[in-house]
């Protein structure tokens, strides 16, 4: 069997894909000739957007994960990362289901 692809000879194996991928910190999809990285600014969007753009990225993701290239998952992950960041600077005090707690 081969080294997995997504693994690094430094990296730790509980590494996230991120910081085991350099090259995943979105650099290779930007525009040379831009510093605007692709998308809308999150903090642009109104809330129904946001959720719905959220939703998309959550549909499609476990696709992405399996088959696309390595720039469309790093860009897939960016994005995840904006509009999640942005969803939870909106709502801090956003209602926790008990029923997903754990017992700790």
């Amino acid at each position: 069997m081969t080294e997995s692809a997504w693994r690094t000879t430094t990296g730790p194996a509980e590494a996230s894909p991120e910081q085991r991928m350099p090259e995943w910190d979105g650099d290779h999809l930007r525009d040379p000739g831009t510093d605007e990285e692709p998308g809308i600014d999150p903090a642009e969007l109104a809330d129904d957007d946001l959720i719905r753009e959220m939703h998309s990225l959550h549909r499609t993701r476990l696709d992405t994960l399996r088959h696309a290239s390595d720039s469309a998952l790093a860009n897939h992950l960016r994005r995840t990362a904006e509009l999640e960041t942005e969803y939870l600077a909106r709502h801090p005090g956003r209602e926790i289901d008990p029923a997903r707690l754990r017992d700790e």
